[in-house]
C-alpha cells in the first residue's frame, strides 16, 4: 500500500491533534553522514545563490531542490534514515540559501558605496543574525505551525512535503508530482532563465494619457504556488497590483508630464521627470510607497503578535524538563547571545559606545519585528517570493534616519550603518526560512531540537561562504558602468536609499502614502501585507499567481463529487510541488549556467520574442496543468 501525505496536512484539523506521516517521536534522522551531506548542500546552496543573486538580483529558494537532491543522495548513503534524513537535508539546504537570500541586498551596498567587506565583522554580523532570527522565531512557532494549522497554508513548506514523501511512496503523488516536474522544467528551459528560445513574459503597455503597465512571467514555479495559496490570498496580493499598475502610478505619470524640463527624477540627474517611462515612474516612486506600506504592516502585525510572544515566552520558560517537544532552551540561548554579543560587536565595529547602542537597540528591534512578519510570510506566500528587500528598506529608512539626527553622516558612518543592515536583513530572510523548514518538520514529523539545530549549524556555514564569496569578488563588485559583471539591484537600490536620506534626497512623501494607505487596509479588515506585497512585486509575478489559484478554483467548480474534488486538488497539489520543483531547479541550474558562461544571454526574437508566443506558453502551461487533473476519474483505484 503506498503512503500519501493525508488532508489533514493541509487543515481541517485542530493542529495539536495533527497526526504527521511519521509517528515515532523517538526515531531521529541525524548522523554523522547526514550532517556532512548537509554541509556540503549549504555552501552550494549559499554559494550559487550568493553569485546568481548579485549577478542578475535572481535567488531560488533550496527547500524544494534540496529536498529531491537529499532525497537521492540518502538513497545511496543513508538508506536507513529514510524521510527524516531528507528532511534534515532540505532544512539545511534551506538554512545555507537563506544566507545569500538576505545578505546579497546589503552587504555590497558596502563596496558600491566605496567601504570595504571585513571578512570577521561580516561572519561576526551574520553569525549574530543566525542565532536571533531563530531564537526569535522558536518563540512564535508554536503559533504560526501548530495553532495556525491550516489557516496559514505554507505553500512551499507543503510543496516540499510532497517531494518528501512522494521520494519515499510513489503512487499518485509520485505520479503527479513527476508530471508537474516534467512541466516545470520544460518550460523553465525553453525562456530567458536557461536557453532563452521563447519570450515568457506578455506585457501592454499604455503610454497615451492613460499610462498603465499589465504584464504576466510565464512562470510555472509561481503558477504552482498559486494552485497552493487558492484564490483569497492571490486575488487580494493581484489588488495590490492592479492599485499600483492601474491607479498610482498612472496618476503620477499624469503629473509628470506636466513637469518642466528643469525637473528631475530625484535619484537620477540625468533623467528630467517629464521623461519617465510607466518602468521609472514605479521603480523611483510607486515602489516607495510599496516600502511605506510594509513599513506600516510590519509595525501592526508584531503589535497583534506581542501576546502571542510573551504567552510563548512563559511557555517556554514554564516547559518540564522531560517533554523535549516544549522546551526551548537551545532558542532562548540563540537569542539571549544574539541579543547581548549584537552591542560587543557594535562597539568593536564601530569604536563608539553611543552608536553601539543606539544602533544595536534599533536592529534588535527591527529585526525582531521583522522576523515575526517574514515567518508568517512564510506561510502565506514562501519564502521565494517573500518582499525581504522591501522590509530591508524599510528598516534602514528608520535607521539612516536615526543616524541623521545623531550627526553621524560621512562614509565610514554609512558602512557601519550598512553592518547593522546586514543583521537586520540577514536575521529577516532566516526568520522565514527557519519558519518554513519547520513547518516541513511538523508535518513529516521530525524532531523540533533536532531540526533548529541541523539549520543552525547549516545557516553558519552559509554566512561563512557568503560572506567569503563577497570578499573574494570584491574587484568585480567595486566596477561600474553601462555592463557591469554584476549588476546587484537590490544592494544599488539600498545604497541610493541611504545615502539619499543621509544627503536629505528622498520622495519621503512616497513612504507616507504608503503608511497612509497600509492604515486604510488595516480599516477595512484586509490583509495589509498581502495587500503591500502584490503593490511592491511586479504584476507579472502576481498575475500568474492569481492563474494558478483560478486553476485550482476551475477544478473545484467543474468536480461535482465531494470524494473526487477532494482527490482532484489533493493531486493538484502534488502536481503544483512538481512545477515549484522543476522551476526552481532547471532555474537554478540555468543560473549557475549563464553565470558561469557555459549559456550565453540570449534572447528570442521574431515571433519567438513577440506577446503572442507568451500567450503560447501561458496556454500551454494552463492546459497541461489541467488535463492530468480532469483525467482523474471517480471509478479509478487509488491506494
Amino acid at each position: 500500500m503506498n503512503k500519501r501525505l493525508s488532508q489533514s496536512a493541509y487543515g481541517g484539523v485542530d493542529g495539536n491533534k495533527y497526526v504527521p506521516y511519521v509517528t515515532d517521536k523517538n526515531n531521529k534522522g541525524g548522523n554523522g553522514v547526514i550532517m556532512i551531506m548537509g554541509a556540503i548542500l549549504a555552501v552550494i546552496f549559499a554559494a550559487s545563490t550568493a553569485y546568481s543573486g548579485m549577478k542578475a538580483g535572481l535567488t531560488v529558494a533550496a527547500g524544494i531542490p534540496g529536498s529531491i537532491i537529499g532525497s537521492g543522495m540518502v538513497g545511496v548513503f543513508a538508506k536507513k534514515k529514510g524521510i527524516l534524513g531528507k528532511n534534515l537535508l532540505q532544512g539545511m539546504s534551506s538554512g545555507g540559501e537563506s544566507i545569500a537570500s538576505g545578505m546579497i541586498y546589503v552587504l555590497p551596498a558596502i563596496i558600491i558605496i566605496g567601504g570595504k567587506v571585513n571578512f570577521i565583522s561580516g561572519v561576526a554580523v551574520g553569525a549574530l543574525a543566525v542565532l536571533f532570527a531563530i531564537g526569535t522565531a522558536s518563540l512564535v512557532q508554536n503559533y504560526l505551525i501548530v495553532e495556525e494549522h491550516g489557516r496559514l497554508v505554507y505553500p512551499e513548506s507543503m510543496a516540499i512535503s510532497e517531494a518528501l514523501v512522494a521520494s519515499e511512496a510513489g503512487g499518485d503523488s509520485l505520479k503527479f508530482m513527476g508530471i508537474g516536474f516534467g512541466i516545470g522544467g520544460i518550460l523553465t528551459m525553453l525562456t530567458t532563465q536557461v536557453f532563452g528560445w521563447v519570450n515568457s513574459v506578455i506585457t501592454y503597455v499604455g503610454s497615451s494619457f492613460y499610462r498603465w503597465k499589465m504584464s504576466t512571467e510565464v512562470n510555472p514555479m509561481l503558477a504552482g504556488i498559486g494552485f497552493v495559496v487558492g484564490l483569497e490570498v492571490a486575488l487580494v496580493m493581484f489588488a495590490g497590483s492592479v492599485l499600483s499598475n492601474f491607479a498610482i502610478t498612472p496618476l503620477i505619470a499624469y503629473f509628470t508630464q506636466m513637469a518642466g524640463s528643469g525637473a528631475h527624477v530625484w535619484n537620477d540627474a540625468a533623467l528630467t521627470v517629464s521623461q519617465m517611462n510607466v518602468d521609472q515612474v514605479a521603480g523611483s516612486y510607486s515602489k516607495y510607497i510599496g516600502a511605506g506600506m510594509m513599513l506600516c504592516g510590519g509595525i501592526i502585525g508584531a503589535v497583534k503578535l506581542i501576546p502571542v510572544i510573551i504567552t510563548s515566552v512563559k511557555k517556554t520558560l514554564n516547559a518540564k524538563n522531560s517533554d523535549d517537544s516544549e522546551k526551548n532552551t537551545l532558542g532562548i540561548w540563540a537569542l539571549l547571545i544574539g541579543t547581548i554579543a549584537i552591542f560587543v560587536v557594535g562597539f568593536f565595529i564601530s569604536g563608539n559606545f553611543l552608536m553601539a547602542i543606539v544602533a544595536g537597540i534599533l536592529s534588535l528591534l527591527l529585526a525582531l519585528l521583522f522576523v515575526i512578519v517574514s515567518a508568517r510570510l512564510a506561510g502565506t506566500i514562501g519564502c521565494s517570493n517573500a518582499p525581504v528587500s522591501g522590509m530591508t528598506i524599510a528598516s534602514l529608512v528608520i535607521m539612516t534616519l536615526v543616524f541623521v539626527i545623531f550627526g553621524w553622516t560621512n562614509t565610514e558612518h554609512s558602512e557601519i550603518l550598512l553592518l547593522f543592515g546586514v543583521f537586520i536583513v540577514t536575521a529577516i530572510s532566516v526568520g522565514g526560512a527557519y519558519a518554513q523548514t519547520q513547518k516541513v518538520n511538523y508535518v513529516i514529523g521530525g524532531n523540533n531540537n533536532e531540526m533548529m539545530k541541523y539549520f543552525m549549524i547549516a545557516a553558519m556555514i552559509g554566512v561563512i561562504v557568503v560572506v567569503g564569496t563577497t570578499v573574494i569578488l570584491e574587484p568585480q563588485l567595486r566596477i561600474t558602468g553601462s555592463n557591469p559583471p554584476f549588476g546587484m539591484p537590490q544592494a544599488n537600490l539600498i545604497a541610493t536609499l541611504t545615502s539619499g536620506i543621509m544627503s536629505g534626497n528622498l520622495p519621503w512623501i512616497m513612504i507616507i502614502i504608503g503608511v497612509v494607505m497600509a492604515i486604510v487596509c488595516w480599516m477595512l479588515g484586509l490583509s495589509i501585507m498581502t495587500v503591500a506585497l502584490g503593490f511592491y512585486l511586479p504584476m507579472s509575478t502576481t498575475s500568474i499567481i492569481l492563474v494558478g489559484a483560478l486553476i485550482k478554483l476551475l477544478i473545484e467548480r467543474i468536480t461535482k463529487d465531494k470524494e473526487l474534488k477532494e482527490r482532484r486538488v489533493q493531486s493538484g497539489v502534488s502536481l503544483s510541488s512538481g512545477l515549484i520543483a522543476g522551476g526552481s531547479i532547471i532555474g537554478l541550474i540555468g543560473i549557475i549556467l549563464h553565470v558561469t558562461g557555459v549559456l550565453g544571454d540570449a534572447a528570442p526574437t521574431g515571433f519567438a520574442g513577440s506577446n503572442e508566443m507568451g500567450l503560447i506558453l501561458l496556454v500551454v502551461l494552463v492546459v497541461s496543468m489541467i488535463i492530468p487533473l480532469t483525467g482523474i476519474k471517480k471509478d479509478s483505484k487509488t491506494e
